[in-house]
């Protein structure tokens, strides 16, 4: 049986060799790790597209729904739908209900930030808000950003959330698909990364700021006056993932491209990461987007996934339970239906192998337990949430 997984591992390292030739290096076998005998255990299932997931405390779980619902889940039972979102959540394609993360000081104020697509088929947009739990309520709803400006496509939303150290919160905004030119204009928050403090205000050290002037609320009608202090850094299609790495100190981000350029990168302030202008993917029409796969004073991307592999969530792990993980990046995949595993030596990509492909579902998002478990949410209409430990 042994000898059947490490064939196994084998050939998913040349797989993912060959679909990423621009990543993975020849590396001695001694620099390859492998994942220790593992056990993938059913929390819960009949969730409808789950989105994002946060650990509660008492061992309770707080899921996202793409199709407009919060649900708590106690012991594998899926609680009724949670009341006091807002009324105006925007549900058609990639549109509805997305992330979902807790305050660093979560126990002491009790706050919860969620991400959703506003408005109608004409006009929509990011928004994100923050509200406190109480029972199967939320109380004290604040909406703390709106993405400007609206547009008329139900894609590209992205709409993923971590809090960096000072208690900001980064948040990745879509191109709108049909708007990808916006992502090199500081006049539109489309295909951004944006940053703004936990009460919704600008921090006075964005990258954008002019003179330390900043706006003190986050309106519309104040936000369409100088966007650009919102921005942490530029060029992006649709990130599905944002996280901050507590030991390397940097923010990593992945998007998808169009068909190839799906990418990961080290996101620093101020920085342009090239999108539309930089890609090394094509329209789906077959088309070039654009003859440059790099450019002056745009970023290249730190991994390049071509042919796409569609990622969705990321984590850097950093938990007990699995030693052979520590201080590397996991990513999910939507197409290729596992989790991408990238093993890391500082900044250095040292290889990449993938896991848990017999679960054989989309994979919408992973998160790393208190206990250093992993959980994994399904992409589907019967999403499941995964937890995954060692084998007794």
């Amino acid at each position: 049986m042994k000898r059947i997984k490490r064939v196994k591992l084998v050939l998913q390292i040349l797989l993912v060799s060959i679909c990423c030739p621009l990543l993975v290096q020849a590396q001695s076998n001694s620099s390859i790790k492998s994942l220790p005998d593992y056990h993938i255990e059913q929390v819960a299932s009949g969730l409808h597209y789950p989105w994002s997931l946060a650990f509660l405390p008492n061992d309770e779980l707080l899921v996202s729904e793409r199709t407009g619902q919060l649900r708590k889940v106690i012991a594998g039972v899926i609680s009724e739908p949670i009341s006091g979102l807002p009324d105006d959540i925007y549900v058609k394609s990639q549109g509805g209900l997305l992330d979902v993360v807790l305050h660093p000081d979560y126990k002491q104020n009790g706050w919860i930030y969620l991400s959703y697509a506003a408005g109608t088929d004409e006009e929509n947009a990011l928004k994100v808000m923050r509200a406190k739990l109480s029972g199967l309520a939320l109380h004290e709803q604040q909406v703390l950003l709106s993405v400007t400006p609206t547009k008329n496509t139900p894609v590209h939303f992205a709409g993923r959330m971590a809090f960096l150290p000072d208690n900001s919160l980064l948040i990745t905004s879509g191109d709108g698909f049909d708007f990808r030119e916006q992502a090199q204009l500081k006049t539109s928050l489309l295909g951004k990364i944006i940053r703004i403090m936990d009460d919704g205000s600008v921090p006075v050290d964005n990258p954008f700021v002019a003179s330390g002037e900043v706006l003190t609320s986050a309106s519309d009608s104040e936000i369409q006056q100088d966007v650009s202090q919102y921005i942490y850094s530029l060029g992006h299609r649709n990130a599905q993932a944002i996280l901050y790495d507590p030991v390397r100190q940097q923010v990593f981000a992945n998007e998808h491209g169009p068909a190839g350029g799906d990418e990961v990168n080290i996101i620093l302030a101020g920085q342009n990461y090239g999108w539309p202008v930089v890609t090394r993917g094509l329209d789906y029409s077959g088309a070039r987007i654009s003859p440059f796969t790099e450019y002056p004073g745009m970023q290249q991307p730190w991994v390049d996934w071509t042919p796409s592999i569609a990622p969705s969530g990321m984590v850097a792990y950093y938990g007990s339970m699995f030693e052979a993980l520590k201080g590397d990046l996991l990513a999910t995949s939507l197409k290729f239906k596992q989790v991408y595993w990238l093993q890391l030596n500082g900044n250095q990509v040292l290889q990449q192998t993938t896991l848990f492909s017999e679960i054989g579902e989309r994979l919408r998002d992973i998160r790393v337990h208190p206990d250093g478990s992993l959980y994994l949410l399904t992409d589907a209409a019967d999403g499941k949430i995964l937890r995954i430990t060692l084998s007794k």
